[in-house]
């Protein structure tokens, strides 16, 4: 037969569903969305009532209404790694891009080479000592700069003015050594070495490439603003109108490391000019020119498109303007301009304007040249 409802036996006083009466609505009763919902039963591996338990308290759950809260009241706060001094590499994002409208970062990388040192070859070893060597001591204008207070040539002005102590000794010599355990003073204010910072940025068009302007025009600087509070500088120029890597720094060995023509620093530029470069005038830029401060010849030239407008050159001077009085020599106008490559580093996940801290791999590879 067919199910056509539940069973009533004579004696069952139970009525079916249909007779089932209503609650009458509270109009009193409200469910406000500040009220967090707590279920009659817990699911929860805890004992019912019917184990003997008396009284079963249901879990509380959290504010936001997705998973209870376990957390015992006993129980202590859980540690936030991602701010703080003594902050570690625990966000993934720290060497990610970032923007001059973005909030500042909560750390600077605390960058720790030793383990990078471990596997270097024994070459690489022996650079790591002589780095060691070097930064037992420290000139005292470049202390004076690193701390932040000013540059290296307003440096000599405070020291030469005996505005300088160290261990509460007045020093007017130029070109002392500071040790590291030496106290060094301005004033009554105690100074310390800054912590090194490295940002590459992917610099756009009309920003000048020096820490200020007397014409007040736009400078790299606000660019990287929300980088931190250390005092870094451009490794190098780039014009107003190209664009492109370029490094910032307080790293002053680096940067003259990074600038020095006898480390021949790589850089690759892509450049788009005014009218199709012809075999002929590439052949000539591959032998060499003659340009009005001397001879320069490029380490690879090559077509970017077929049609000859974009051109790659890869080279290591450091000549002002090189790329764009190469062309010139040869009648043609570069209208952009494009730094791609800057000793090793790429833009690779850096948009025009944005910023990014360099990682301990970079930054091995750039001080031991490797």
């Amino acid at each position: 037969r067919s199910f056509s409802g539940p069973r009533r036996d004579s004696g069952d006083t139970r009525r079916p569903f249909g007779d089932r009466e209503r609650r009458p609505y509270d109009a009193n009763r409200e469910f406000s969305e500040d009220k967090p919902f707590v279920p009659k039963e817990d699911f929860s591996s805890e004992p019912s009532s019917e184990q003997g338990n008396d009284e079963v308290k249901p879990r509380a759950y959290s504010s936001d209404r997705t998973r209870p809260d376990t957390r015992r009241e006993d129980a202590p706060e859980s540690r936030d790694f991602s701010e703080g001094r003594n902050a570690k590499f625990s966000k993934r994002d720290t060497f990610k891009s970032r923007n001059r409208y973005e909030e500042k970062p909560a750390f600077t990388p605390q960058y720790k080479l030793d383990r990078f040192r471990e596997k270097a070859p024994a070459r690489i070893q022996k650079k790591f000592i002589q780095e060691e060597r070097k930064n037992d001591s420290i000139r005292l204008n470049r202390y004076i700069a690193n701390a932040g207070i000013c540059s290296r040539r307003d440096a000599d002005k405070l020291i030469e003015a005996g505005e300088i102590k160290v261990n509460n000794k007045v020093i007017t010599e130029m070109g002392y050594q500071v040790q590291p355990t030496d106290i060094v003073k301005y004033g009554n204010r105690k100074l310390n070495r800054e912590k090194p910072v490295y940002v590459l940025l992917n610099k756009p068009k009309d920003f000048l490439t020096t820490t200020e302007d007397p014409n007040d025009r736009k400078t790299v600087m606000e660019l990287v603003k929300n980088a931190g509070d250390a005092r870094i500088y451009p490794v190098g120029r780039l014009d107003r109108n190209t664009t492109g890597l370029i490094l910032l720094t307080n790293d002053g060995e680096l940067a003259d490391k990074l600038t020095h023509p006898s480390n021949e620093i790589e850089k690759i530029y892509q450049a788009e000019l005014d009218k199709p470069l012809t075999d002929e005038d590439l052949e000539k830029i591959k032998a060499g020119l003659a340009l009005e401060d001397g001879e320069i010849k490029v380490d690879d030239i090559a077509k970017v498109t077929p049609d000859g407008y974009v051109v790659g050159v890869k080279i290591h001077s450091g000549k002002n303007r090189i790329v764009r009085r190469i062309f010139e020599h040869l009648g043609y106008e570069v209208t952009k301009l494009d730094r791609t490559t800057f000793a090793g580093l790429n833009k690779k996940d850096l948009p025009r304007g944005n910023w990014r801290y360099l990682s301990e791999r970079e930054l091995v590879k750039l001080k031991y040249l490797m």
